[in-house]
């Protein structure tokens, strides 16, 4: 599913405008990325948590040379499903 579908599901369930719907997905992702700039966890019930997670700086190996190198820590945007949705499936 895309985002044009998606929106047009949105549209469908809540009896709304695709524009509305359109609007209101962007301000749902808009609202997880402010959260997880500002270093929250969004958490959605029944659903899942988004979270920023640190990877320590590691050694690598370039693939063209076969030379090591350093590779950077970094800070990686997380998704875990819920326990209540992983047991719907």
């Amino acid at each position: 599913m895309n985002k044009n579908e998606l929106v047009r599901a949105i549209a469908n369930n809540a009896g709304i405008t695709l524009k509305d719907a359109g609007i209101a997905l962007d301000s749902v992702v808009a609202a997880i990325t402010e959260g997880l700039k500002n270093g929250e966890k969004v958490q959605i019930s029944g659903f899942g948590t988004f979270e920023i997670k640190a990877k320590p700086a590691r050694e690598g190996v370039n693939p063209k040379t076969g030379a090591k190198i350093k590779i950077a820590a970094s800070k990686i945007p997380a998704f875990k499903f819920g326990k209540a949705y992983k047991d719907s499936f």
